[in-house]
């Protein structure tokens, strides 16, 4: 069968989209289109190719040869539509995971990048961590995210950029009547010997967990065993005021009832937050949130680290070594 003479990109978008949930359902609640319209569309495609590019059974879907030939070739062509219409000023919309509600370090650079591109359309989105949010960058499901870089599996950094944003300070979160919380700083040797929670059995946030590991390491401070996870600040609360158990925090960190935040001392502990995006993604969006990230730490001088600082080698060399 001769190639054909046009591809509409819709079938791209749709092929793409089972391609990488294996999973017709998934793929066509991803997209918003019915499974039935997502299925015609693959075998439209299929057709139009004339080679076969899933094989499909009862338990699961895979590709074929030529499904997997096929992958970067879509992706090509969808950035290259995309590049065009960004070109004509019909950019679609930039998707910022920020983490969390009430995270303020990426809040505040996607409404600066907002007030410096007020014609574009910058959309949030809640994947709770940077490990959470890595893989939906790599797939395109995501455009941005912010976090611990150096705490990404290589596998994945090796397909996403970093811009630095912030060394934020550290802080901990006691509950009310916690003998350290009458302190209005805590410093790391009055942790000892306690047991505090950050995120250890999140699959979404283990960079958080390696980073607590590595402040608390030689400290005599223990690192909370894997509990059920609370989702959304209602739950968190309740589990808080259950448990009252320490948890690590940063600075900006969300006020929370029955609780009181502190900054660590002695060394300060810093959270290493860059802006993350897929490599070779070019969108206009994408560059108003750099510059808004660059503006923000430049007036508010969040790239300095303070001389009493702490921060893990690793951190300190991809803080340095990243995309300009």
């Amino acid at each position: 069968m001769p190639a054909p003479a046009h591809l509409d990109p819709r079938l791209l978008r749709a092929f793409l989209a089972v391609a990488q949930e294996l999973h017709f359902t998934r793929a066509a609640a991803r997209l918003y289109v019915a499974q039935q319209a997502l299925s015609r569309d693959v075998r439209r495609l299929e057709r139009e190719l004339g080679a076969e590019l899933f094989v499909r059974t009862t338990r699961q879907v895979t590709l074929t040869a030529d499904g997997e030939r096929l992958v970067p070739y879509a992706r090509h062509a969808l950035q290259a539509q995309d590049d065009l219409l960004t070109a004509f000023g019909r950019a679609r919309p930039l998707l910022v995971d920020l983490n969390s509600p009430g995270m303020a370090t990426g809040r505040r650079v996607l409404h600066r990048a907002r007030e410096l591109a007020p014609e574009l359309e910058l959309m949030a989105r809640y994947e709770s961590g940077l490990t959470g949010a890595a893989g939906e960058l790599v797939a395109g499901r995501l455009d941005a995210s912010f976090g611990r870089f150096a705490g990404l599996d290589p596998a994945l950094r090796a397909g996403l950029d970093h811009q630095p944003v912030r060394y934020e300070p550290m802080a901990i979160l006691l509950p009310e009547g916690h003998p350290l919380a009458e302190r209005e700083r805590v410093p790391l040797s009055a942790l000892a010997g306690e047991t505090v929670y950050a995120g250890a059995g999140n699959p979404r946030t283990p960079e958080w967990t390696d980073l607590a590991h590595r402040l608390f390491d030689g400290r005599g401070i223990e690192v909370a065993a894997p509990a059920p996870l609370a989702v959304g600040a209602e739950e968190f609360q309740r589990i808080m005021a259950k448990t009252r158990t320490p948890v690590l925090a940063v600075i900006e960190f969300p006020a929370m009832p029955g609780a009181v935040l502190r900054p660590l001392t002695d060394p300060v502990p810093l959270s290493p937050v860059s802006l993350v995006w897929r490599k070779g993604l070019a969108h206009p969006a994408l560059d108003a949130l750099r510059r808004a990230a660059a503006r923000i730490a430049a007036e508010e001088g969040w790239l300095r680290r303070p001389a009493d600082g702490w921060i893990p080698a690793i951190d300190s060399a991809a803080m340095t070594g990243a995309a300009s």
